[in-house]
């Protein structure tokens, strides 16, 4: 008997890269790139996180603060993948290369991902947190009212938050990475709505997903907005300090909210979730068949997405469906 159509979490999960798609079902991952001659590369691989086997990972509003980690080092490593296949072969290695090279034995690479990941971090931290709380501190001297300073403080952190948004999402370089991150999130919703993954059915379903990063975000802004308000001191240096030390509980609750919003459909869920959905608009792209080709290729090879329909739906895929797939209905 099928089961009812709406859609179901999945588990998966991904990033567009260089050309590419990541996509990750538990611990494995795989990296699927159009290489510059058009043929698609596809790398599998495992990886664990930072606190492999750990309660801790298991612990509500704590779990969160290792996956965000864990992201932005799997992230990294995929978009380094990405790009060493549109490098210059002919590129000699510097000086800097050879220095680090010999002090890491021979882990460049991974020293010098792990710096830009740390840099990364800190740029967040001083655009999105600090800078904010600067700005509203110089009208001090002419609002007295500390709950009114701490409502403009939002404010501006929403403006940044936005205008960083959207002029990232002018840049020309970025336009098909957002293609291809539309093509992730495509692939993802068809399987969810119960959709056999053919290119006809991804190219059909949305490009706006309810777990994306850049939901996430917003409820980092949101979340950070509602504590800085409510969590306040007196001296200008513990503020800043209490800024940074409330980022890991912000991660914490921003994960436990996106996660709750990935598996449910109610109301309240769906107001919550609407702003950063609607900035999805933005951040994500409508990708050519080319593209989602390359995104299939990356889901197809962690997750056995016809089983997943089979036990989550109620029905088996009949192979009749993928042969004509400029025909297809959808069977559900």
């Amino acid at each position: 008997m099928k089961k009812d159509k709406c859609s179901r979490s999945s588990g998966i999960g991904g990033q567009a890269v260089l050309e590419g798609v990541m996509m990750k079902n538990k611990d494995d991952y795989a990296v699927a790139i159009r290489k510059p001659g058009g043929e698609i590369e596809v790398e599998v691989d495992v990886y664990r996180g930072i606190l492999h086997g750990s309660k801790l990972k298991k612990i509500p509003f704590v779990r969160g603060i290792f996956n965000f980690i864990d992201s932005m080092i799997l992230g990294m490593k995929s978009i380094n993948y990405s790009a060493s296949f549109y490098e210059d072969e002919e590129a000699e290695e510097t000086k800097v290369d050879k220095a680090l090279n010999k002090i890491s034995g021979g882990r460049a690479e991974s020293v010098l991902m792990g710096i830009t990941t740390v840099v990364s971090v800190v740029l967040a931290v001083g655009i999105f947190i600090l800078l904010p709380y600067f700005l509203s501190s110089l009208l001090s001297q002419y609002v007295r009212n500390a709950s009114l300073l701490a409502i403009i403080e939002g404010v501006i952190r929403i403006i940044i938050f936005l205008a960083y948004v959207v002029a990232i999402s002018l840049m020309k370089d970025i336009h098909r990475l957002y293609q291809y991150h539309g093509a992730e999130h495509k692939c993802i919703n068809c399987i969810e709505k119960g959709r056999p993954l053919t290119v006809h059915n991804v190219m059909r379903s949305s490009r706006i997903h309810k777990r994306c990063g850049t939901s996430f975000m917003f409820f980092v802004v949101f979340v950070s907005i509602i504590l800085f308000f409510f969590i306040r001191v007196q001296n200008p240096v513990y503020r800043v300090l209490i800024r940074i030390a409330l980022i890991p509980v912000i991660a914490g609750i921003s994960y436990e909210i996106i996660r709750l919003a990935g598996r449910s459909d109610n109301i309240l869920i769906r107001i919550i979730s609407a702003p950063g959905m609607l900035l999805q608009r933005l951040t994500t792209k409508e990708p050519d068949e080319s593209m989602v080709e390359v995104a299939m290729k990356s889901v197809e090879a962690v997750f056995d997405w016809k089983a997943y329909l089979e036990e989550t739906f109620g029905y088996e895929i009949d192979e009749s469906w993928l042969k004509d797939d400029e025909t297809e209905s959808d069977p559900v």
